[in-house]
C-alpha cells in the first residue's frame, strides 16, 4: 500500500504569483488548463496500489479547494484529504504534525511533493530505483541536472557515482557545490518520521533552553534539517530523471510550465489539445480550447467562457475563465485574468522569462519583482477584472484587478 502527501503550503506564500493568487489559492491556479495540483494527483493516480493522497497546508478550508476535491476524487477514483496545519510548520514539521493521518492504514511507503512544481513525475521509476538501491527503508529524492551558476539556488546533491548514495547535501549554497538539484519530490517510508522526531526533540530541548522561547520545535525543514543529516549515512539516495522539471514559483514561471505540459500531452492527453482543421482557425503549436477565425499559439491555454473576436493573435498566454480579446487585439507572454476585457487592435506584451534555449540544464530564473529599482521585465500579468481599451499598448506591466485603464503603460505595476 501507498500513500501520496502534497505540501500546497498557505497564503503567506506565493507573494510573487500575485495578482493571481488573490482570487485562487495557487496551488489551484490553472496550468495548462487545469489546475497546478491536478497535474500531480494525475500522476499519483496511476501509481499502483496508491490508496490515500493527502494535501497538507495552512490555507483556510474553502469552497474553491473543497469543489477541487470533490472533483478530483471522483475523476480519479481515489481518497483526498486536506489536512490544515495550524500555522507554517515548514516541509518536514507538516508531515510530522500528520504522521499519524500518514501511517495509518500501514502504507509501505509514501511519496512527499511540492505543489509548485511541474514534472513528467516518475514516481513508478522512483519505486524500482528504491527497490535496487539500498535498504528496504532507504529514502529517495528525485534530482536533475542544473547548469554551475543556477544550481546554486536550489539544494544541491553530492551523489556516489556507483550506487546514487547522497553522500553531501547543501541547501542553497553560496558557492559550486554539485550541478544534481533538488526537484521537491520524495519517496520515504515510515522510519524518515524517526529522524525528524530527533529534529524535533531538539528543537524542544533548544527551545526550553532559551529564555525567549517563540520558535516552534515543530517547525522543521526537510532540506536543511533532515537531507543534511542523512546524507553519507546509508540512507539517502538521489534518482536522477531525464525529463522536464522546473519550479512554478512566478506567474512568468507558470506559462512557461504551461508549455512543458502542452508538449507532454502529445504522449499522455491527445485529447486536451486541438489542431488546425481545412476551412477553420489557423493554430500554430499547442493550445487547449480555440474560437474561430484568429491565429492562437504556439503555447495557449484558454479557459472555458472566454470570447475571443475576429483576427485575435495570441501566442504563448494563459487565458482564464470568462474573458474577452474584441477584434484584431494581440496577446504576446502574458496571463489575461478572470473576466478581463482587451480592447479592439490593443497590444498587450510581456517578456518571456524563458531558460537559456543553448543550455540544455538551464532551470529558469526565480527573478526578483524589481532590479536596480526598477521593475524587472517579465510576463504581463491582467487581474480580473481588469479593462483594456482600445488601441493601446500594455508592455511588461502587471495590473491589479478591478482597472480600467485609459492609456498605455509600460514597465509598471498598476495599483
Amino acid at each position: 500500500m501507498l500513500k501520496a502527501v502534497i505540501l500546497i503550503g498557505g497564503p503567506q506564500k506565493g507573494t510573487r504569483f500575485r495578482p493571481l493568487s488573490f482570487e485562487v489559492p495557487k496551488p489551484l491556479f490553472p496550468v495548462a488548463g487545469v489546475p497546478m495540483l491536478q497535474h500531480h494527483i494525475e500522476a499519483c493516480a496511476k501509481v499502483p496500489n496508491m490508496k490515500e493522497i493527502l494535501l497538507i497546508g495552512f490555507y483556510q478550508p474553502n469552497e474553491e479547494l473543497t469543489r477541487f476535491i470533490c472533483s478530483a476524487q471522483q475523476e480519479f477514483k481515489i481518497s483526498i484529504r486536506y489536512l490544515q496545519e495550524y500555522a507554517a510548520l515548514g516541509t518536514g514539521g507538516g508531515i510530522y504534525h500528520f504522521r499519524d493521518q500518514i501511517l495509518s492504514g500501514g502504507p509501505e511507503a509514501f511519496f512527499i511533493m511540492n505543489a509548485d512544481v511541474c514534472s513528467e513525475f516518475p514516481l513508478p521509476e522512483m519505486l524500482n530505483f528504491q527497490k535496487e538501491h539500498g535498504e528496504p527503508s532507504s529514502f529517495v529524492i528525485l534530482g536533475t541536472t542544473a547548469n554551475r551558476k543556477q544550481s546554486m539556488n536550489y539544494g544541491c546533491i553530492v551523489e556516489n557515482q556507483q550506487t546514487n548514495e547522497v553522500l553531501h547535501y547543501v541547501e542553497k549554497p553560496s558557492t559550486f557545490v554539485s550541478d544534481i538539484i533538488n526537484c521537491g519530490i520524495y519517496l520515504f517510508t515510515p522510519e524518515i518520521f524517526q529522524h525528524i522526531g530527533a529534529v524535533f526533540q531538539k528543537n524542544q530541548q533548544d527551545i526550553d533552553e532559551q529564555t525567549n522561547g517563540w520558535h516552534r520545535a515543530e517547525a522543521i525543514r526537510l532540506e536543511q534539517d533532515i537531507f543534511t543529516a542523512l546524507a553519507g549515512q546509508g540512507k539517502l539516495y538521489v534518482y536522477k530523471t531525464p525529463a522536464f522539471w522546473s519550479q512554478i514559483k512566478s506567474a512568468g514561471s507558470a506559462i512557461y510550465a504551461s508549455r512543458l505540459y502542452l508538449n507532454q500531452y502529445h504522449k499522455v492527453h491527445a485529447e486536451r489539445l486541438v489542431t488546425t482543421e481545412d476551412g477553420g482557425p489557423r493554430i500554430s503549436g499547442k493550445l487547449i480550447q480555440y474560437l474561430p477565425f484568429l491565429l492562437l499559439g504556439p503555447n495557449v491555454s484558454i479557459g472555458t467562457g472566454v470570447t475571443i473576436g475576429a483576427g485575435v493573435r495570441v501566442r504563448e498566454s494563459i487565458i482564464l475563465h470568462g474573458a474577452t480579446l474584441q477584434d484584431h487585439s494581440c496577446v504576446l507572454n502574458c496571463i489575461v485574468g478572470w473576466d478581463s476585457t482587451i480592447g479592439k487592435w490593443a497590444r498587450v506584451e510581456g517578456t518571456p522569462s524563458d531558460p537559456n534555449p543553448n543550455d540544455p540544464y538551464a532551470k529558469i530564473d526565480s527573478e526578483t519583482l524589481f532590479r536596480d529599482g526598477k521593475l524587472t521585465p517579465s510576463i504581463t500579468i491582467l487581474g480580473c477584472n481588469v479593462t483594456i481599451p482600445s488601441e493601446v499598448i500594455i508592455l511588461n506591466s502587471i495590473v491589479l484587478p478591478h482597472k480600467d485603464l485609459n492609456r498605455s503603460f509600460k514597465n509598471q505595476i498598476i495599483l
